[in-house]
């Protein structure tokens, strides 16, 4: 990653339906921002924190997405699945296709701890892409080192080397410091964005708020301070 590009840091969860939909938001914005910048924009070094929503789930949960949340979350079954369709229409308008009908519920830190073994081999918004459209489009059962290994060969990792690194927990250190950085931050919610480092948005905004939210980002980078003219007194 270069010094000159604008870093934005994202903690999200793969089982988190507005993360996905976050992501698509925030391609949409930096391209809208990019557009507006006739070519003068800086590269954006996007990187995904692991942030565990659920860290007690089981890897084989009974039940479907909204019989977790009205287990769970003490939601009522009927305002769950109201709930679940509000959210699958919202990602029908970036392009998403929800299929709760068929997701698999799991526990989610060998998917964060993948995540990381695939930024260690410089593809993880590819495996992080891969993931999600697993878990919410294809019914994938991603509390599985199987699954997940299969998913890591899709966007051309050694097969081997994750299965490793799932197996010895190579990176789950990797993942508690993500989740120690954001209890630090005071983040309790996903997704949440930090724009070079200073610029915090939280929740899947929308694309123009992300825009205007890293054109800021950028005005603020190129601002010079005015120099103090020379003889200036009172």
């Amino acid at each position: 990653m270069s010094s000159e590009n604008l870093r934005v840091d994202v903690w999200s969860d793969i089982a988190c339906p507005w993360c996905y939909i976050g992501k698509r938001r925030f391609e949409a914005g930096e391209a809208a921002w990019r557009e507006a910048g006739e070519g003068t924009t800086p590269a954006v070094d996007l990187v995904f924190h692991s942030f565990e929503l659920s860290p007690d789930t089981p890897e084989d949960f009974e039940g479907d997405e909204a019989d977790y949340l009205a287990r769970h979350k003490g939601i009522d079954a009927g305002q769950a699945r109201q709930m679940l369709d509000h959210v699958t229409g919202i990602a029908a308008s970036v392009g998403l296709e929800y299929r709760f009908d068929m997701l698999k519920h799991t526990n989610t830190v060998l998917a964060h701890e993948l995540i990381h073994f695939a930024a260690a081999q410089g593809v993880q918004l590819e495996m992080t892409e891969r993931l999600m459209r697993a878990y919410f489009t294809e019914g994938r059962h991603l509390g599985r080192e199987d699954e997940l290994v299969a998913l890591a060969t899709e966007i051309g990792l050694d097969p081997e080397e994750a299965a490793t690194a799932l197996r010895d927990h190579t990176f789950r250190a990797d993942v508690l410091a993500d989740e120690a950085q954001a209890r630090e931050l005071g983040i309790n919610g996903v997704p949440f964005f930090v724009i070079d480092g200073k610029w915090a948005l939280s929740g899947a905004q929308e694309p123009a708020t992300f825009a205007s939210a890293l054109a800021h980002a950028e005005r603020e980078r190129s601002a010079v301070p005015s120099p103090v003219s020379e003889g200036a007194g009172s």
